[in-house]
């Protein structure tokens, strides 16, 4: 047995073993011309629209997994970003926002990852349940922060909805929280790493579509 698989907590192990993909997606070049306010408002809508395939399928798979022994105590409600998504999407793509709404392929890959981990393993959906949430509660703040100056958009207001969580009023304790739940998770030792290695792989996904992205919004020379 790996002894510090069982002396370092779990959330430590997640976060420090999938460091290099998570580096490697805060820094893609879709990202970085996105915040670096050189693509256009049309760069960030879709990227909104790959974000509700995503949580589709994560918010779907969690109301399947609620009473999961592994996944269950993950399932929090005031996480979900199902409604704020589509909020923001019909403030920037109009009310039949849903119309000739597709996932680039990368997106579809990801989002049909998450839920087939969702079907069939509910240790490894707590991997794309982390990846994501952890990362709205934190980076996404800067993202939603660049969007308001960038496009104009009203504070905390519609189209960056999807980074306010109206109900978690203290985001410092409720990671805390979350990483609690990590350190308690019902799985062993050798489960344990296979969910780091599914981290590390919701991050290359993620990474998937920002390439895609930029292939669809490449700055002009």
């Amino acid at each position: 047995m790996d002894a510090t698989a069982t002396v370092t907590p779990f959330s430590t192990l997640i976060r420090t073993a999938s460091h290099e993909q998570h580096t490697e997606a805060e820094t893609s070049t879709f990202m970085g011309d996105l915040l670096g306010g050189r693509l256009g408002v049309d760069a960030y809508t879709r990227y909104t629209e790959q974000l509700w395939f995503v949580y589709q399928a994560l918010e779907e798979g969690a109301e399947a997994l609620r009473n999961d022994p592994v996944a269950g105590p993950f399932i929090q409600p005031e996480l979900m970003r199902s409604t704020e998504l589509a909020r923001d999407l019909a403030h920037l793509r109009g009310e039949d926002w849903r119309e000739g709404l597709e996932p680039l392929p990368a997106t579809a890959a990801y989002a049909a990852r998450v839920t087939e981990c969702a079907r069939t393993w509910p240790a490894g959906y707590i991997a794309h349940h982390y990846t994501r949430y952890l990362g709205d509660l934190s980076g996404g703040q800067i993202i939603r922060d660049k969007a308001e100056k960038a496009w104009g958009f009203e504070r905390k207001g519609d189209g960056v909805r999807f980074y306010v969580f109206e109900e978690i009023t203290n985001p410092a304790a409720f990671k805390r929280g979350y990483r609690e739940l990590l350190d308690a998770v019902n799985a062993d030792d050798l489960e344990k790493q296979r969910i780091v290695e599914e981290c590390k792989r919701a991050f290359a996904l993620n990474t998937a579509v920002f390439r895609e992205l930029g292939e669809v919004f490449p700055l002009s020379a």
